[in-house]
């Protein structure tokens, strides 16, 4: 697998994590907390929404799409949480419009807690998107909904042995009828107050080539791109061929992010 890169020299660097969420189209103001609530479609993420947010919502439309973005809110221990509800998705490998800007919000956003809902009736599919997750954010918080289906499937989850696992506090859910919910608050908080230690599972590429292209490309990336929060998984998508993050970094436009210096003019990797 080969990428190639050529690029013209960028400007200066600029913004923070507010003025990224504003280009996003997120007003942060008078808010202590940015939260993402994101997952597979049919996960029941909409009724966990609601139960959050309750009557404290409202829909608009992403900033220059045509999806449909909702937005709500809620006070927990005197500090108000906004939560956005990103589009359902299967994955962040921005094949559609709904990855393209669930991945944009996760990744240069920031949000101070990403919560991911899963299907507790198909855990294994709908980790694919928790682990990409990791791969950017540690700040997460993994809801296992519909826990009521699957035992009436006889499926049973050991929420704790996949914490373990994944580093993150998983919490199980049967959000219908309203089961999980403060535990899901509580670890949210808890999550976006620092106040919990997160060793994420992440893949490690026992490939000399492929980590030492990985490395590579992440310094580079660091390098050209100030204040881009994870090179690491920018590099990862560069190898797998993203047309979508090629294309930002040929043109400067990754997650408008200025250019503190001009990109090698031509980057050719062979993995």
């Amino acid at each position: 697998m080969s990428v190639a890169l050529a690029n013209d020299c960028g400007g200066c660097a600029t913004g923070c994590n507010t003025a990224q969420l504003t280009r996003l189209g997120i007003k942060s103001d008078g808010f202590d907390y940015i939260i993402a609530l994101a997952g597979n479609p049919n996960t029941g993420k909409s009724t966990i929404f609601n139960k959050l947010t309750g009557l404290h919502q409202h829909v608009g439309n992403w900033a220059g799409k045509t999806v449909a973005r909702a937005e709500g809110a809620f006070n927990l221990n005197n500090k108000k949480f906004k939560i956005v509800d990103l589009p359902g998705t299967y994955s962040l490998l921005s094949t559609s419009v709904d990855e393209e800007i669930a991945r944009d919000f996760v990744l240069f956003g920031k949000p101070d807690v990403t919560i991911v809902v899963a299907d507790a009736t198909r855990l294994e599919r709908n980790l694919n998107l928790v682990l990409q997750i990791l791969e950017i954010t540690d700040r997460v918080v993994v809801a296992v909904n519909l826990m009521d289906e699957a035992k009436r499937n006889d499926l049973t989850v050991d929420e704790r042995a996949l914490s373990r696992d994944l580093g993150v506090p998983v919490i199980p859910m049967t959000a219908r009828r309203g089961e999980g919910v403060n535990e899901l608050l509580n670890a949210v908080e808890k999550v976006a107050g620092g106040g919990y230690a997160a060793r994420p599972h992440r893949i490690k590429y026992s490939d000399e080539k492929i980590e030492n292209a990985v490395q590579t490309l992440a310094k580079q990336l660091n390098e050209t791109f100030e204040n881009l929060p994870n090179a690491r998984w920018v590099a990862l998508r560069l190898l797998e061929g993203d047309e979508s993050i090629i294309r930002a970094v040929r043109e400067q436009t990754l997650g408008n992010l200025k250019q503190s210096r001009g990109f090698p003019q031509l980057v050719q990797l062979e993995v």
